[in-house]
């Protein structure tokens, strides 16, 4: 049976595959816990979202501007681009790729320094959500949308966009050749098997494994609670996954309704959509369901919520092997990237406006283990 065949069934019986609006409860290696919320802060940096590591410091962008960290937390101002950075990207030899809000991307250091690329043959790269290298000449980036730009992503999830793209920038020529496309907003990227790159596909919660010769596309890792987002190989074998947000039944009720979606979008401040978010709570007119009401005093953890913090660790085949969370009751929501520095984990916190340092990487040893060591010290 084909795909458009199998929706449209599944369309008319209501409720079934991507038409349900049933959510993958989170157990096994996904099961909830508040590991992030324990976890010690490195440094505290406005909005911190993306974050690299060359082993000896990170980078670290704040908006337009970008930071050097060392690895006691100091965070030094290394300047501002002209528009958001929306991913940063690390060659071996220490070639920096800086993603632009609406504007392309820009390289810093190397042979190709100060060159920058905006155009990709069918559009522009508009919505650069994350990037990988090859080698210091080829980089490959994620496009998130074709239509929205990346500070726009609720949009895009409203819209029900499909029309990310994955492209290869060669950067020495200047030319960018497409390598994937008609993808629901790729968020995250990194290496794969020979041949392939392994993508971040948000709205279809999922990790896909893409050829850059441009073969059919397979999926890694489906049926994901939570929104993926960057992806990076972790140092002694296996990945790190963040999720920037949670899934829920109401927003995936809202997501099967276009008569009320669109009404609202257009009637309602972004702000207040009923949308997936990096922070909650900071408003009373933030749409909350009846189960989040605090009462006596007490935010229940398990309460339905409009963000999360998430951070996963992946074995060698992508199949989660443990995870890190901070649930309802907890502040350290609106996890976007990770990177290893120092023998730990770094963690951005855009909903806290927080870097903070997970001790324990290895992927051999349960993460409730460790702590429980930690605890008993």
């Amino acid at each position: 049976m084909s795909g458009t065949l199998r929706r449209f069934i599944d369309h008319i019986m209501g409720g079934r595959g991507e038409h349900s609006i049933t959510v993958p409860v989170m157990d096994g290696a996904l099961k909830p816990n508040d590991y992030l919320d324990r976890m010690p802060v490195l440094a505290v940096l406005d909005e911190p979202d993306n974050l690299v590591s060359d082993g000896e410091g990170a980078y670290v962008s704040s908006g337009p501007s970008l930071y050097r960290l060392d690895t006691g937390g100091t965070a030094t101002l290394l300047g501002r681009e002209a528009a958001a950075i929306t991913f940063l990207a690390l060659s071996p030899t220490g070639v920096l790729a800086i993603g632009l809000d609406g504007g392309g991307v820009r390289i810093m250091g190397g042979l190709q320094d100060g060159k920058s690329f905006a155009a990709d043959g069918t559009g522009r790269i508009n919505a650069p959500t994350a990037a990988v290298f090859l080698d210091d000449d080829t980089l490959i980036v994620c496009n998130g949308s074709a239509t929205n730009p990346a500070s726009d992503w609720r949009r895009d999830l409203l819209d029900l966009g499909r029309t990310g793209s994955v492209v290869k920038v060669d950067l020495g020529s200047g030319k960018v050749s497409p390598i994937a496309d008609r993808l629901a907003w790729p968020s995250g990227i990194c290496l794969g098997g020979k041949g392939e790159v392994v993508v971040s596909e948000a709205w279809r919660h999922r990790l896909l494994g893409v050829r850059l010769d441009g073969g059919a596309s397979t999926t890694v890792l489906a049926d994901l609670p939570a929104y993926p987002g960057r992806l990076v190989t972790a140092i002694d074998g296996g990945y790190w996954l963040t999720l920037f947000a949670i899934r829920s039944q109401l927003q995936e009720f809202v997501l099967r309704e276009p008569r009320y979606r669109l009404e609202m979008m257009a009637t309602v401040p972004p702000a207040y959509w009923i949308a997936p978010s990096l922070s909650s709570g900071k408003s009373f007119q933030e749409p909350l369901q009846a189960g989040g009401v605090i009462r006596l005093g007490i935010h229940k953890p398990w309460a339905p919520t409009r963000s999360y913090g998430l951070v996963a660790r992946l074995d060698e085949q992508f199949q989660p092997a443990w995870s890190a969370h901070s649930r309802a009751n907890g502040v350290r929501h609106g996890v976007t990237s990770i990177a290893e520095l120092g023998g730990r984990a770094i963690v951005t916190v855009r909903g806290n406006d927080e870097l903070v340092a997970i001790d324990h990487t290895a992927i051999d040893e349960p993460f409730d283990l460790y702590m429980q060591a930690e605890a008993a010290q």
